[in-house]
């Protein structure tokens, strides 16, 4: 009987209780040693291939790593990296703006009180007896006196004010605003006016009118701006609103303080008491140049009538050429500007902040052509005093109280 030869059995694999597999890392893509075509049909029933997860293995693009997917995508994201919530520019923006005018606010109201506390408000005009009804407008009486009050011996020499004690008016004009423009009017100091009867402004004691005759400037020396405001408001019939007076240093130093101001002054003129050497043509004055030119008198062919133009013109440029946005919003010089006016400057009781900027913008609109500057008319003269022609004065009130456009020429 033949031997037959048996096949020897297969060696039996040990038995291995079934693991389930690692979830493999993302950057590893799906594991083929499992591969059960993505279908969840894996022999092994606790096999999790990880597909209906929403976890993402590979790129998502496709096999773009070459270890296949062939194209699969997971759930999720995708493969996608995704950062941080995009910048919202729009609250950033508001949040900016908030901030700015925040800030402005802050600047402005800090100006406002700090400018407001250096105004000296010295002239009562509650002091001032048997006023005239209101008209329409605004009526500003603005003086330029010579006071050398805060000056250093130094500058009394070089601005050439001498050393007199006490002041006196060296320029009077009224500036009237309103809705038909600007006018400014200058009163001649050597103007002949009557002294009525007034409260004195220091010992409230009652002076009655004796109809003296005088300059204009004779009342302000007598008993200062309250009585030169009834004087005016006497002589004229017109109400004065405010009162703001200059003196010599303050007008030199607000000069130099927005880098001199541009004139064109028509003829050459020297004055050796004023200091005033001007050749013709357009120039810029500091201030001392400035001062000497307000000052002017007998260098003039016209004397005070012809000095009260220079002064008109003068004063016009100056608002002109300070009310300006490159003054306004610029620290450097607005500071300093306002810092050498309102030192020096005095004004009524009632005067705001608001009301002195509206002063300036009305003289800056004489100078832009929206108003008319003017002298008093003259119709003569009394020995040195020039005498006002009083129906033209009255017509001139009465235009200014109702507000029209001023038709009256002076000198």
């Amino acid at each position: 009987m033949p031997h037959i030869q048996r096949r020897p059995a297969p060696p039996q694999r040990p038995q291995v209780p079934p693991q389930r597999p690692q979830t493999p890392p993302q950057s590893h893509g799906y594991d083929d040693r499992h591969q059960d075509g993505g279908y969840g049909n894996s022999p092994d029933p606790g096999y999790d291939s990880g597909y209906n997860t929403g976890q993402v293995y590979g790129s998502g693009s496709g096999g773009s790593d070459g270890r296949g997917g062939g194209g699969r995508r997971g759930g999720g994201d995708g493969g996608y990296v995704q950062g941080g919530p995009a910048p919202d520019w729009r609250r950033r923006i508001k949040l900016g703006a908030l901030t700015l005018v925040v800030v402005v606010l802050a600047v402005s109201i800090s100006t406002y009180f700090w400018a407001d506390s250096k105004l000296k408000r010295e002239v009562d005009l509650a002091k001032v007896i048997e006023r005239p009804e209101s008209g329409d407008g605004t009526n500003y009486l603005i003086v330029g006196s010579d006071s050398r009050e805060g000056m250093s011996d130094e500058e009394k020499k070089r601005l050439r004010t001498g050393s007199a004690e006490g002041k006196r008016t060296d320029s009077m004009m009224i500036l009237h605003d309103g809705s038909s423009g600007p006018t400014l009017i200058s009163l001649p100091r050597d103007s002949n006016v009557e002294i009525p009867s007034f409260k004195g402004s220091e010992s409230g004691k009652m002076f009655q009118g004796t109809g003296r005759q005088v300059k204009l400037n004779a009342a302000y020396a007598e008993d200062g701006p309250e009585l030169l405001v009834r004087t005016v408001e006497f002589n004229t019939g017109l109400r004065i609103d405010h009162y703001v007076e200059i003196g010599f240093g303050g007008f030199a130093k607000i000069v130099d303080a927005i880098g001199g101001v541009e004139l064109d002054i028509p003829k050459a003129f020297k004055d050796k008491k004023s200091g005033a050497d001007f050749q013709a043509g357009k120039q810029t004055l500091n201030g001392e140049q400035s001062l000497a030119f307000v000052r002017t008198r007998y260098a003039l062919p016209g004397s005070d009538l012809d000095r009260t133009k220079n002064q008109q013109k003068f004063l016009a440029a100056l608002a002109s050429q300070t009310a300006t946005p490159s003054t306004i919003i610029n620290p450097f010089k607005l500071y300093p500007t306002l810092g050498a006016g309102l030192d020096t400057l005095i004004v009524d009781k009632d005067m705001s902040l608001w009301s002195l900027a509206n002063m300036f913008f009305a003289m800056k609109g004489v100078t832009g052509g929206e108003g008319t500057s003017m002298n008093m008319p003259i119709s003569g003269t009394t020995g040195s005093n020039l005498v006002w022609d009083k129906a033209k004065v009255k017509q001139l009130v009465q235009q200014l109280n109702n507000d029209e456009k001023v038709t009256v020429k002076g000198n």
